[in-house]
């Protein structure tokens, strides 16, 4: 019997797996306002009846999505963090990696997104940031501690760098030039922490 439930489970994560493949390549193609069920069934080779039994509708179809991926990019920056052996270093890495996922990443922006779900969905999606926000604050707390960062209110800071690692504009660039402009964008938020960019 445990076998059986095992394959099942094991099942059960590939057919996730392809439909988050399916509904990723479509928000990227379409956006999110033109996606159906019955289209990322299909782009996944799953089922209808398949894919209303894991899904019963779009918005819970994108609130797993995020979650599954909200859970891989903490698993990485937190990779990334440990990586860095100064404040400053970790904040390099933190700004490197949500700038590199920003350009790849393209659901809509957050008001966009907030008049397309409902307000529950939104704050399930909403709540993944959280974490993410938690380890950026820290960053800048240990930075003012060790005296390598500004000594200003951390929470305000994180708010200001991540707005600024937001900015669409900033990886809206030719693919070849997205190095570049990620290199320009980590300067610019080091030196607004007061960090030293030489070192």
């Amino acid at each position: 019997m445990p076998k059986v439930l095992g394959s099942l489970a094991t099942h059960r994560e590939q057919v996730r797996e392809r439909v988050f493949a399916a509904l990723r390549a479509q928000l990227y193609d379409r956006g999110f306002d033109a996606l159906t069920l019955s289209g990322v069934a299909a782009a996944a080779g799953v089922g209808r009846t398949a894919m209303y039994n894991h899904f019963p509708d779009r918005q819970s179809l994108l609130v797993a999505f995020v979650e599954d991926e909200a859970a891989r990019y903490v698993a990485e920056l937190d990779a990334a963090l440990a990586a860095a052996t100064t404040p400053a270093g970790r904040l390099a890495a933190f700004a490197r990696l949500q700038l590199r996922r920003l350009a790849e990443f393209h659901l809509p922006p957050g008001q966009a997104l907030a008049g397309a779900l409902d307000p529950q969905a939104y704050r399930r999606i909403a709540a993944h940031a959280d974490p993410i926000g938690d380890r950026l604050t820290t960053i800048l707390r240990d930075g003012a501690a060790d005296g390598s960062f500004v000594d200003d209110d951390p929470a305000v800071l994180a708010a200001l760098v991540a707005a600024a690692l937001s900015t669409r504009k900033v990886v809206d660039v030719a693919p070849d030039g997205l190095e570049a402009a990620v290199g320009t964008a980590v300067r610019a938020v080091l030196r607004a922490v007061g960090a030293d960019v030489h070192n």
